[in-house]
């Protein structure tokens, strides 16, 4: 067994003990095929008022800008699916947000991971990256041959649907490429068809302006009167294209504790949504992703879901 493949088996089998349910590598290059549609989705203002987005456009599509020397991306996912979930008559909050903040939790098990193998292999350079930095997680994890890019541009797996994070170790590594997985999307359009504000507006195209995840966390002013009506009591995030997607029923409960819903999340009730305190807030989602709207902005959520 040459270094490659050593290297390449002890990244995926420590990924396993951390508890990370898929591991895939590609080489660290230029995302060729992802730049014309970066571009095209940008100049079509899909991107609303996520002018970020805008940002390091060329750091976007080659990870070599990120580290210095890369040669290899290794994409993982990590389950968050809960065993229990809201009341659908109060009002939501997507899945990812339940427990607490996916950023930190996964990054120090990346940071953990990573030492690991630094006492195996030695020092190599590298940088963890969890839904942070500008990296096209889903173009990576769709050449590591994790899973394919569905109509709903989330990445789906055959065995355990799309509810998981992606994150990435891009390092100074040789190591051995994986191959991307054909897409079992078919005809199936259940998400265009679902989607009530229609924030689908092609396959694999979404205009983040509409959607509404965008309008509950990402807006920052007041929410348009385009999601009257449309936002089906969703007050942070949204679920409901992957919630009918059909490969999601062989999703399984995560066996991470801290992404495990504390029981304001699970009994709230609208009334008592609605009558949050400042302090309630912090209390509730001290350590959550919800923490990124602020209390204002899920108060805004909740009256404007109320008028």
């Amino acid at each position: 067994m040459d270094t490659k493949e050593k290297y390449s088996n002890l990244i995926k089998s420590k990924a396993v003990a951390f508890g990370f349910q898929s591991c895939g590598i590609s080489k660290a290059d230029f995302l060729e095929e992802e730049a014309p549609h970066l571009e095209q989705w940008l100049q079509n203002n899909f991107h609303g008022e996520m002018h970020y987005m805008e940002n390091h456009f060329d750091k976007r599509l080659d990870p070599r800008l990120l580290v210095e020397g890369a040669k290899s991306v290794v994409s993982l996912s990590y389950n968050y699916f809960p065993a229990e979930q809201q009341n659908n008559a109060d009002f939501k909050l997507s899945k990812y947000a339940y427990g607490e903040d996916y950023h930190e939790v996964i990054k120090e098990k990346l940071r953990n991971l990573v030492a690991e193998l630094q006492q195996e292999i030695g020092a190599f350079a590298f940088r963890v990256f969890v839904d942070s930095a500008p990296v096209l997680e889903k173009a990576w994890a769709k050449r590591s041959g994790i899973g394919w890019v569905g109509k709903n541009s989330n990445l789906i797996t055959k065995k355990n649907g799309s509810f998981y994070f992606l994150a990435e170790i891009i390092c100074d590594l040789e190591l051995i490429e994986d191959f991307p997985v054909t897409d079992h999307c078919g005809s199936c359009t259940r998400c265009i068809d679902a989607c009530p504000t229609k924030a689908i507006v092609a396959d694999k195209v979404i205009d983040g302006s509409k959607c509404i995840s965008y309008a509950t966390i990402e807006l920052k002013d007041q929410i348009p009167d385009f999601f009257k009506d449309k936002m089906e009591d969703w007050m942070f995030g949204c679920d409901i294209c992957q919630d009918v997607c059909p490969w999601n029923r062989f999703s399984a409960p995560t066996l991470e504790e801290k992404f495990r819903p504390n029981s304001a999340v699970k009994n709230f009730t609208k009334q008592e949504w609605k009558d949050i305190t400042r302090e309630i807030f912090s209390s509730v989602f001290k350590k959550s992703a919800v923490m990124r709207t602020k209390f204002s902005g899920l108060k805004r959520n909740i009256d404007f879901l109320s008028e």
